[in-house]
Protein backbone atom coordinates (compact mmCIF):
# COMPACT_ATOMS: atom_id res chain seq x y z
CA UNK A 1 0.00 0.00 0.00
CA UNK A 2 2.58 2.78 1.15
CA UNK A 3 5.16 2.93 -0.39
CA UNK A 4 8.47 5.05 1.26
CA UNK A 5 11.71 5.80 -0.19
CA UNK A 6 14.94 7.26 1.11
CA UNK A 7 16.33 10.28 -0.51
CA UNK A 8 19.18 12.52 -0.41
CA UNK A 9 18.08 15.50 1.97
CA UNK A 10 19.59 18.54 1.69
CA UNK A 11 20.09 20.44 5.66
CA UNK A 12 21.70 23.01 7.14
CA UNK A 13 25.41 22.57 7.56
CA UNK A 14 26.22 22.34 11.27
CA UNK A 15 29.58 23.76 10.18
CA UNK A 16 28.39 26.94 9.09
CA UNK A 17 24.74 27.86 11.41
CA UNK A 18 23.60 26.43 14.57
CA UNK A 19 20.42 24.70 14.11
CA UNK A 20 18.52 25.89 16.69
CA UNK A 21 18.55 29.42 15.30
CA UNK A 22 17.75 28.64 11.53
CA UNK A 23 15.11 26.41 11.65
CA UNK A 24 11.33 27.48 12.08
CA UNK A 25 7.91 26.38 13.07
CA UNK A 26 5.59 25.21 10.85
CA UNK A 27 4.37 28.09 8.54
CA UNK A 28 0.49 27.77 9.87
CA UNK A 29 2.02 28.24 13.22
CA UNK A 30 4.33 31.49 12.87
CA UNK A 31 2.73 34.63 14.41
CA UNK A 32 4.43 37.95 13.28
CA UNK A 33 6.28 38.16 16.63
CA UNK A 34 7.75 34.66 15.68
CA UNK A 35 9.00 35.60 12.45
CA UNK A 36 10.46 38.78 13.73
CA UNK A 37 12.51 36.49 15.71
CA UNK A 38 13.10 34.17 13.38
CA UNK A 39 14.64 36.70 11.38
CA UNK A 40 16.85 38.23 14.24
CA UNK A 41 18.24 35.01 15.37
CA UNK A 42 20.30 34.63 11.65
CA UNK A 43 20.73 35.38 8.23
CA UNK A 44 20.79 32.34 7.10
CA UNK A 45 16.97 31.72 8.94
CA UNK A 46 14.42 29.65 6.74
CA UNK A 47 11.80 32.09 7.91
CA UNK A 48 11.86 33.97 4.32
CA UNK A 49 11.35 30.54 2.75
CA UNK A 50 9.11 28.94 5.09
CA UNK A 51 6.70 32.14 5.47
CA UNK A 52 8.35 35.42 3.88
CA UNK A 53 6.94 39.17 4.17
CA UNK A 54 4.95 40.62 1.69
CA UNK A 55 6.73 44.06 0.72
CA UNK A 56 4.38 46.80 -0.27
CA UNK A 57 6.25 47.38 -3.93
CA UNK A 58 6.17 43.02 -4.72
CA UNK A 59 5.73 42.62 -8.16
CA UNK A 60 5.80 39.82 -10.57
CA UNK A 61 9.25 39.70 -10.89
CA UNK A 62 9.81 40.46 -7.11
CA UNK A 63 7.67 38.84 -4.51
CA UNK A 64 7.88 36.87 -1.50
CA UNK A 65 7.65 33.49 -3.61
CA UNK A 66 10.88 34.98 -5.67
CA UNK A 67 12.70 36.00 -2.67
CA UNK A 68 12.14 32.50 -1.25
CA UNK A 69 13.62 30.72 -4.39
CA UNK A 70 16.17 33.01 -4.72
CA UNK A 71 17.34 32.55 -0.90
CA UNK A 72 17.32 29.02 -1.05
CA UNK A 73 19.78 28.82 -3.94
CA UNK A 74 22.19 31.23 -2.80
CA UNK A 75 22.14 29.30 0.53
CA UNK A 76 23.02 26.37 -1.50
CA UNK A 77 25.54 27.49 -3.48
CA UNK A 78 27.27 28.92 -0.53
CA UNK A 79 27.36 26.39 1.09
CA UNK A 80 24.78 27.03 3.83
CA UNK A 81 22.28 24.10 2.78
CA UNK A 82 23.65 21.00 1.53
CA UNK A 83 22.72 17.91 0.19
CA UNK A 84 23.58 14.50 2.19
CA UNK A 85 25.89 12.11 0.48
CA UNK A 86 23.58 9.29 0.82
CA UNK A 87 20.05 8.20 0.93
CA UNK A 88 18.44 8.11 3.89
CA UNK A 89 15.12 7.67 5.80
CA UNK A 90 15.86 10.17 9.20
CA UNK A 91 15.14 8.62 12.65
CA UNK A 92 13.27 11.97 14.04
CA UNK A 93 12.54 11.76 18.06
CA UNK A 94 10.82 14.56 20.00
CA UNK A 95 11.14 14.79 23.84
CA UNK A 96 8.18 17.32 25.23
CA UNK A 97 6.87 18.71 27.41
CA UNK A 98 2.96 17.81 27.91
CA UNK A 99 1.45 21.06 28.08
CA UNK A 100 -0.21 21.52 31.73
CA UNK A 101 1.01 18.76 33.06
CA UNK A 102 4.12 17.70 34.71
CA UNK A 103 4.76 14.60 31.96
CA UNK A 104 7.30 14.29 29.92
CA UNK A 105 6.87 11.96 26.63
CA UNK A 106 9.10 10.61 23.67
CA UNK A 107 7.82 10.73 20.20
CA UNK A 108 9.72 8.17 17.41
CA UNK A 109 9.03 8.81 14.18
CA UNK A 110 11.16 8.57 10.60
CA UNK A 111 11.27 11.29 8.09
CA UNK A 112 11.18 9.62 4.30
CA UNK A 113 9.54 9.90 1.03
CA UNK A 114 6.29 8.78 0.03
CA UNK A 115 4.19 8.27 -3.02
CA UNK A 116 1.81 11.19 -3.49
CA UNK A 117 -1.69 9.33 -4.07
CA UNK A 118 -4.92 9.99 -4.98
CA UNK A 119 -7.18 9.70 -1.84
CA UNK A 120 -9.21 7.45 -4.28
CA UNK A 121 -6.42 4.98 -4.20
CA UNK A 122 -6.62 3.98 -0.56
CA UNK A 123 -3.63 4.66 0.64
CA UNK A 124 -3.65 8.21 2.21
CA UNK A 125 -6.50 9.56 4.01
CA UNK A 126 -7.60 13.04 5.17
CA UNK A 127 -9.69 13.49 8.43
CA UNK A 128 -9.77 17.75 8.06
CA UNK A 129 -11.22 19.69 5.06
CA UNK A 130 -9.28 22.33 3.60
CA UNK A 131 -9.05 26.13 2.41
CA UNK A 132 -8.32 27.81 -1.21
CA UNK A 133 -6.32 30.49 0.02
CA UNK A 134 -3.02 28.21 2.09
CA UNK A 135 -3.41 25.42 -0.69
CA UNK A 136 -2.72 28.48 -3.16
CA UNK A 137 0.35 30.03 -1.32
CA UNK A 138 2.13 27.36 -0.79
CA UNK A 139 1.31 25.55 -4.25
CA UNK A 140 2.99 28.93 -5.73
CA UNK A 141 5.68 28.71 -3.01
CA UNK A 142 6.56 25.12 -4.64
CA UNK A 143 6.25 26.42 -7.87
CA UNK A 144 9.22 29.09 -7.49
CA UNK A 145 11.51 26.67 -4.72
CA UNK A 146 10.89 23.34 -6.50
CA UNK A 147 11.67 22.05 -2.35
CA UNK A 148 9.37 20.96 -0.02
CA UNK A 149 10.98 22.38 3.98
CA UNK A 150 8.15 21.98 6.16
CA UNK A 151 7.27 17.88 7.17
CA UNK A 152 3.78 16.10 6.57
CA UNK A 153 3.04 14.64 10.28
CA UNK A 154 1.86 10.90 9.17
CA UNK A 155 -0.08 8.04 10.68
CA UNK A 156 0.62 4.37 10.05
CA UNK A 157 -0.97 1.39 12.70
CA UNK A 158 1.84 -0.84 13.92
CA UNK A 159 0.66 -2.82 16.72
CA UNK A 160 3.73 -4.72 16.92
CA UNK A 161 6.07 -2.06 17.03
CA UNK A 162 8.77 -3.41 14.22
CA UNK A 163 9.45 -0.13 12.61
CA UNK A 164 9.88 1.29 16.38
CA UNK A 165 12.06 -1.08 17.10
CA UNK A 166 14.12 -0.75 13.64
CA UNK A 167 14.52 3.09 14.74
CA UNK A 168 16.08 2.41 17.90
CA UNK A 169 18.72 0.16 17.29
CA UNK A 170 19.48 2.99 14.50
CA UNK A 171 19.29 5.71 17.32
CA UNK A 172 21.53 4.45 19.68
CA UNK A 173 24.41 6.41 19.13
CA UNK A 174 24.97 10.64 19.08
CA UNK A 175 22.24 12.27 17.09
CA UNK A 176 23.48 14.31 13.96
CA UNK A 177 20.76 17.67 14.93
CA UNK A 178 19.70 17.84 18.79
CA UNK A 179 18.11 21.46 19.35
CA UNK A 180 15.51 22.83 21.74
CA UNK A 181 12.88 24.76 21.04
CA UNK A 182 11.09 27.92 21.75
CA UNK A 183 8.54 25.44 24.01
CA UNK A 184 10.92 23.48 25.32
CA UNK A 185 10.85 20.43 22.74
CA UNK A 186 13.88 18.75 21.89
CA UNK A 187 14.21 17.33 18.41
CA UNK A 188 16.77 15.02 17.26
CA UNK A 189 17.82 13.26 14.21
CA UNK A 190 19.64 10.88 13.45
CA UNK A 191 20.59 9.93 9.38
CA UNK A 192 19.84 6.17 8.40
CA UNK A 193 21.79 4.70 5.71
CA UNK A 194 22.32 1.11 6.13
CA UNK A 195 20.42 -0.46 3.01
CA UNK A 196 19.17 -3.44 5.32
CA UNK A 197 17.48 -0.97 7.57
CA UNK A 198 15.99 1.09 4.83
CA UNK A 199 14.78 -2.26 3.38
CA UNK A 200 13.32 -3.75 6.14
CA UNK A 201 11.58 -0.06 7.18
CA UNK A 202 9.95 -0.03 3.46
CA UNK A 203 8.93 -3.78 4.16
CA UNK A 204 6.95 -3.03 7.02
CA UNK A 205 5.68 0.15 5.81
CA UNK A 206 4.01 -1.68 2.31
CA UNK A 207 1.35 -3.06 3.67
CA UNK A 208 -0.02 0.11 5.86
CA UNK A 209 -2.45 2.98 5.07
CA UNK A 210 -1.43 6.42 5.87
CA UNK A 211 -4.02 9.38 7.68
CA UNK A 212 -2.67 12.74 7.29
CA UNK A 213 -2.47 14.18 11.05
CA UNK A 214 -1.03 17.52 10.03
CA UNK A 215 -0.26 19.15 6.93
CA UNK A 216 -3.16 18.72 4.48
CA UNK A 217 -3.23 21.85 2.82
CA UNK A 218 0.89 20.79 1.98
CA UNK A 219 -0.25 17.19 0.84
CA UNK A 220 -3.15 18.32 -1.44
CA UNK A 221 -0.49 20.96 -2.43
CA UNK A 222 1.88 17.92 -3.38
CA UNK A 223 -0.81 16.10 -5.24
CA UNK A 224 -1.94 19.67 -7.56
CA UNK A 225 1.55 20.25 -8.15
CA UNK A 226 2.03 16.44 -9.40
CA UNK A 227 -0.88 16.91 -11.50
CA UNK A 228 0.48 20.12 -12.77
CA UNK A 229 3.85 18.22 -13.98
CA UNK A 230 2.04 15.51 -15.26
CA UNK A 231 -0.02 17.35 -18.14
CA UNK A 232 3.60 19.52 -18.52
CA UNK A 233 4.90 16.41 -19.59
CA UNK A 234 2.43 14.74 -21.20
CA UNK A 235 2.64 11.37 -19.31
CA UNK A 236 3.34 9.77 -15.87
CA UNK A 237 6.25 9.09 -14.79
CA UNK A 238 6.11 7.04 -12.03
CA UNK A 239 9.49 7.59 -10.90
CA UNK A 240 9.89 11.78 -11.09
CA UNK A 241 10.53 13.74 -7.94
CA UNK A 242 6.84 15.19 -8.08
CA UNK A 243 5.80 11.81 -7.69
CA UNK A 244 6.64 11.89 -4.29
CA UNK A 245 6.37 14.06 -1.19
CA UNK A 246 8.19 14.25 2.21
CA UNK A 247 6.68 12.70 5.46
CA UNK A 248 7.09 12.09 8.75
CA UNK A 249 5.34 8.94 10.01
CA UNK A 250 4.60 8.16 12.93
CA UNK A 251 2.64 4.57 15.15
CA UNK A 252 -0.42 5.54 16.10
CA UNK A 253 0.59 2.75 18.61
CA UNK A 254 3.07 5.10 20.12
CA UNK A 255 3.14 5.94 23.61
CA UNK A 256 4.62 9.44 22.52
CA UNK A 257 1.38 11.04 20.77
CA UNK A 258 -0.34 13.70 21.96
CA UNK A 259 -3.65 15.78 20.50
CA UNK A 260 -4.77 18.79 22.26
CA UNK A 261 -8.05 20.22 22.10
CA UNK A 262 -8.65 23.56 20.43
CA UNK A 263 -11.27 25.25 22.82
CA UNK A 264 -14.16 27.85 20.98
CA UNK A 265 -14.41 31.56 21.41
CA UNK A 266 -17.83 32.92 20.04
CA UNK A 267 -18.02 36.76 19.81
CA UNK A 268 -20.76 38.88 17.49
CA UNK A 269 -23.69 37.18 18.67
CA UNK A 270 -26.11 39.55 18.09
CA UNK A 271 -28.54 39.98 21.36
CA UNK A 272 -26.46 37.34 23.29
CA UNK A 273 -27.96 36.02 26.64
CA UNK A 274 -26.42 33.15 27.99
CA UNK A 275 -29.77 32.35 29.87
CA UNK A 276 -31.99 32.59 26.68
CA UNK A 277 -28.65 30.42 25.08
CA UNK A 278 -29.05 27.78 28.15
CA UNK A 279 -32.92 27.69 27.77
CA UNK A 280 -32.66 26.94 23.99
CA UNK A 281 -30.67 23.91 25.04
CA UNK A 282 -32.42 22.44 28.02
CA UNK A 283 -34.42 19.89 26.19
CA UNK A 284 -31.05 17.84 24.96
CA UNK A 285 -28.26 18.95 28.23
CA UNK A 286 -27.85 19.04 31.55
CA UNK A 287 -26.06 21.63 33.27
CA UNK A 288 -23.51 21.63 36.15
CA UNK A 289 -22.55 24.98 37.62
CA UNK A 290 -19.31 25.63 39.53
CA UNK A 291 -19.58 29.25 40.83
CA UNK A 292 -16.53 30.99 42.90
CA UNK A 293 -16.34 34.24 44.44
CA UNK A 294 -13.20 35.60 44.85
CA UNK A 295 -9.42 34.92 43.07
CA UNK A 296 -8.80 32.43 45.52
CA UNK A 297 -11.76 30.60 44.95
CA UNK A 298 -12.20 30.59 41.73
CA UNK A 299 -8.47 28.88 41.64
CA UNK A 300 -9.79 25.67 43.70
CA UNK A 301 -13.13 25.95 41.72
CA UNK A 302 -11.66 25.88 38.46
CA UNK A 303 -9.35 23.09 38.92
CA UNK A 304 -12.40 20.69 40.10
CA UNK A 305 -14.06 21.92 37.00
CA UNK A 306 -11.36 21.19 34.79
CA UNK A 307 -11.10 17.35 36.29
CA UNK A 308 -14.74 16.74 36.39
CA UNK A 309 -14.68 17.99 32.63
CA UNK A 310 -12.14 15.62 31.47
CA UNK A 311 -13.76 13.06 33.90
CA UNK A 312 -17.07 13.19 32.91
CA UNK A 313 -16.26 13.27 29.07
CA UNK A 314 -14.90 10.04 29.60
CA UNK A 315 -18.54 8.72 30.48
CA UNK A 316 -20.62 10.72 28.48
CA UNK A 317 -20.64 13.74 25.95
CA UNK A 318 -19.55 16.70 27.78
CA UNK A 319 -18.79 20.36 26.89
CA UNK A 320 -17.12 22.93 29.24
CA UNK A 321 -18.70 26.76 29.08
CA UNK A 322 -17.63 29.65 30.53
CA UNK A 323 -19.36 33.13 29.50
CA UNK A 324 -19.14 35.14 32.34
CA UNK A 325 -17.41 36.31 35.33
CA UNK A 326 -19.15 33.86 38.39
CA UNK A 327 -18.98 30.08 37.51
CA UNK A 328 -17.99 27.68 35.32
CA UNK A 329 -20.30 25.46 33.44
CA UNK A 330 -20.23 21.65 31.98
CA UNK A 331 -23.10 20.86 29.72
CA UNK A 332 -23.27 17.23 29.01
CA UNK A 333 -25.43 15.34 26.39
CA UNK A 334 -28.79 13.72 28.29
CA UNK A 335 -28.65 10.35 28.31
CA UNK A 336 -32.32 9.59 27.04
CA UNK A 337 -31.37 12.19 23.87
CA UNK A 338 -32.13 11.01 20.50
CA UNK A 339 -28.90 12.40 17.89
CA UNK A 340 -30.33 10.84 14.98
CA UNK A 341 -33.34 13.48 15.81
CA UNK A 342 -31.27 15.96 16.95
CA UNK A 343 -28.87 16.02 13.65
CA UNK A 344 -30.98 14.71 10.85
CA UNK A 345 -27.84 14.41 7.78
CA UNK A 346 -24.74 13.86 9.99
CA UNK A 347 -23.44 10.39 10.23
CA UNK A 348 -23.40 7.96 13.35
CA UNK A 349 -19.74 8.17 13.32
CA UNK A 350 -19.92 12.07 12.83
CA UNK A 351 -22.26 12.26 15.72
CA UNK A 352 -20.10 10.72 18.44
CA UNK A 353 -17.74 13.50 18.45
CA UNK A 354 -17.62 16.30 20.91
CA UNK A 355 -16.75 18.92 18.59
CA UNK A 356 -19.57 18.18 16.24
CA UNK A 357 -21.88 17.95 18.87
CA UNK A 358 -20.85 21.87 19.35
CA UNK A 359 -20.66 22.84 16.24
CA UNK A 360 -24.38 21.38 14.83
CA UNK A 361 -25.91 21.63 18.12
CA UNK A 362 -24.91 24.07 20.62
CA UNK A 363 -23.22 26.49 18.06
CA UNK A 364 -25.52 26.59 14.92
CA UNK A 365 -29.36 25.53 16.92
CA UNK A 366 -28.04 27.19 20.33
CA UNK A 367 -26.55 30.61 18.91
CA UNK A 368 -27.38 30.64 15.31
CA UNK A 369 -23.93 30.57 13.93
CA UNK A 370 -24.08 28.64 10.34
CA UNK A 371 -21.72 26.39 9.10
CA UNK A 372 -20.67 29.20 6.38
CA UNK A 373 -20.23 31.81 9.37
CA UNK A 374 -17.52 28.99 11.16
CA UNK A 375 -16.18 28.86 7.90
CA UNK A 376 -14.98 32.43 7.50
CA UNK A 377 -14.71 32.69 11.25
CA UNK A 378 -17.25 35.53 11.64
CA UNK A 379 -17.88 34.55 15.69
CA UNK A 380 -15.58 31.71 16.01
CA UNK A 381 -11.81 31.70 17.10
CA UNK A 382 -9.80 28.95 18.34
CA UNK A 383 -7.33 29.19 21.50
CA UNK A 384 -5.21 25.99 22.36
CA UNK A 385 -4.78 27.00 26.09
CA UNK A 386 -8.11 26.66 28.21
CA UNK A 387 -6.73 29.76 30.09
CA UNK A 388 -6.13 32.31 27.26
CA UNK A 389 -9.82 30.77 25.96
CA UNK A 390 -11.79 31.93 29.62
CA UNK A 391 -9.74 35.15 29.52
CA UNK A 392 -10.64 36.62 26.04
CA UNK A 393 -14.19 36.41 28.11
CA UNK A 394 -13.07 37.86 31.46
CA UNK A 395 -11.21 40.49 28.99
CA UNK A 396 -14.48 41.43 27.57
CA UNK A 397 -13.45 40.59 23.80
CA UNK A 398 -15.74 37.66 23.71
CA UNK A 399 -19.04 36.46 24.56
CA UNK A 400 -18.37 32.63 25.87
CA UNK A 401 -15.66 30.03 25.43
CA UNK A 402 -16.48 26.82 24.73
CA UNK A 403 -13.70 24.25 26.24
CA UNK A 404 -13.57 21.10 25.01
CA UNK A 405 -11.70 17.51 25.55
CA UNK A 406 -9.23 16.11 22.86
CA UNK A 407 -9.84 13.55 20.77
CA UNK A 408 -8.30 10.00 20.42
CA UNK A 409 -5.89 9.09 18.26
CA UNK A 410 -7.78 5.94 17.19
CA UNK A 411 -10.79 8.06 16.77
CA UNK A 412 -8.69 10.33 13.94
CA UNK A 413 -7.31 7.61 12.31
CA UNK A 414 -10.27 5.36 12.59
CA UNK A 415 -13.40 8.20 11.07
CA UNK A 416 -10.30 9.32 8.46
CA UNK A 417 -10.16 5.42 6.73
CA UNK A 418 -14.12 5.45 7.37
CA UNK A 419 -14.10 8.43 4.74
CA UNK A 420 -15.41 11.04 7.37
CA UNK A 421 -14.22 14.42 7.59
CA UNK A 422 -14.05 16.48 11.11
CA UNK A 423 -14.82 19.87 11.09
CA UNK A 424 -12.16 22.47 11.01
CA UNK A 425 -9.80 22.77 13.98
CA UNK A 426 -10.32 19.09 15.29
CA UNK A 427 -7.32 18.09 16.05
CA UNK A 428 -4.13 20.06 17.34
CA UNK A 429 -0.84 17.29 17.48
CA UNK A 430 1.53 18.40 19.73
CA UNK A 431 4.36 18.92 19.54
CA UNK A 432 4.78 20.52 16.25
CA UNK A 433 7.69 19.54 13.51
CA UNK A 434 10.48 21.10 12.66
CA UNK A 435 10.62 22.83 9.17
CA UNK A 436 14.00 22.92 7.31
CA UNK A 437 15.19 19.99 9.55
CA UNK A 438 15.32 18.44 6.25
CA UNK A 439 14.47 19.70 2.63
CA UNK A 440 13.08 17.57 -0.40
CA UNK A 441 14.56 19.35 -3.50
CA UNK A 442 12.72 18.20 -6.62
CA UNK A 443 15.39 19.93 -8.63
CA UNK A 444 18.89 19.46 -7.90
Amino acid sequence: MAEIFPFQAYRYNAARVDPAKVLTQPYDKITPAMAEKYAAASPYNLIPVEKGKALPDDSQGNNVYTRAAQALEKWIREGIIVRDSAASVYAYFQEYPVPESSDRRVRKGFIALGRVEDYSAGVVFRHEQTLSGPKADRLELLRHTKTHTGQLFMLYSDAASRVDALLDAATRGKPEVEIRDEYDVVHRLWPVTDPGVIESIQREMKDKKLVIADGHHRYETALAYRDECRARAGRVDRNAPYEKVMMTLFNTTGKGLTILPTHRVVTNVPRFSFDTFRAALADAFEWRSYPFAGAADRSEVYKKFRSDLAGRGKEQRAIGVYACGGAFHICSLKREANLEVLLPGVSAAQRQLDVVLLHRLILEKGLGITVDAVKTEKNITYEREMDTAIGEVDQGRAQVSFLLNSVSVETVAEMAMAGEVLPQKSTDFFPKLMSGITMYRLQL
